[in-house]
């Protein structure tokens, strides 16, 4: 377990690492914004300097607009989610503040695709493991979980603010590629964090009820339980059948490792799913 936590906290602080990257070396000197709250500390950031000749670090702007949303996913979302989120939110800050800003190219195609995609697979990692970077992800996790649809999409959407204000504050031109990197981003963030698809898991054990309760009380799943008999050995045992989302597969992994090391376990993908199916923030 202890192993386990410690792989989570690396693979937070490699994607906060990743996003600040993202934007020192590639976003910032090329004036395209990047998604979430950090585009939006990066917008204000570059708002106080052009406009009021005010130097504010784009990570402290970041630290302060993360404080809100960090509550709001503690009421909304669970603690352990939140206290990762802002494990992210801390070292993320912390790395904008000791990493130099560069410019590693003058093409500003370069830096909005690179800069996308480098900030997508930051984003999309620690969503996948259970986390997040803070700010919009928070919001975009919380309408995700209420309305089971990608949570690309809520980025998209919520991103527009930054567009729109990179639009009409600087040029049009910014805005177009803010837009190409917003894409880029949401396009890796999907392809990494895919809540919304649905697995049906299969679970073959002699441990159906210490299973089955672990399931119960970490993740709240409906489970059948069917009669199953080893054709070779002959011995009786029970099936678990449920139905899961693909964020929830790497807790559904470790609850069966430390479970019963032995269960076989067969994961496929399901198309669709009609009845009652637990999509609600907890």
């Amino acid at each position: 377990m202890v192993l386990q936590e410690a792989k989570r906290l690396g693979v937070v602080v490699l994607g906060s690492l990743l996003i600040a990257v993202s934007l020192n070396f590639f976003l910032i000197n090329a004036n395209v914004f990047a998604s979430g709250f950090t585009g939006a500390a990066q917008l204000v950031s570059s708002i106080l300097v052009d406009f009021f000749n005010i130097k504010a670090s784009t990570g402290v702007l970041y630290l302060l607009f993360n404080i809100p949303v960090l509550i709001l996913g503690w009421l909304k979302i669970g603690r352990s989610f939140t206290l990762y989120s802002i494990v992210s939110v801390l070292f993320s800050s912390l790395f904008l503040q000791l990493l130099p800003v560069l410019s590693i190219s003058d093409d500003i195609i370069l830096n909005a695709v690179f800069g996308g995609v480098i900030s997508g697979v930051g984003v999309g990692l620690v969503l996948k493991i259970g986390a997040s970077t803070g700010g919009m992800d928070i919001i975009a996790m919380v309408l995700s979980r209420l309305y089971d649809k990608p949570i690309g999409i809520y980025f998209f959407i919520l991103n527009g603010v930054i567009v729109a204000a990179a639009g009409s504050l600087y040029n049009l031109e910014n805005a177009l590629y803010t837009i190409v990197s917003l894409y880029v981003t949401t396009i890796v963030i999907d392809s990494l964090h895919t809540r919304h698809q649905k697995l049906t898991v299969m679970i073959i054990t002699d441990k159906s009820d210490d299973i089955q309760a672990a399931i119960y009380e970490k993740m709240i799943r409906g489970i059948t339980l069917i009669p199953a008999r080893g054709a070779y050995s002959g011995e009786e045992r029970k099936m678990l059948y449920l139905v899961i989302t693909r964020y929830e597969l790497y807790e559904l992994e470790q609850i069966i490792s430390a479970t019963d090391e032995k269960a076989f376990t067969n994961v496929v993908d399901t198309v669709d799913v009609f009845g009652e199916f637990r999509t609600e923030v907890m």
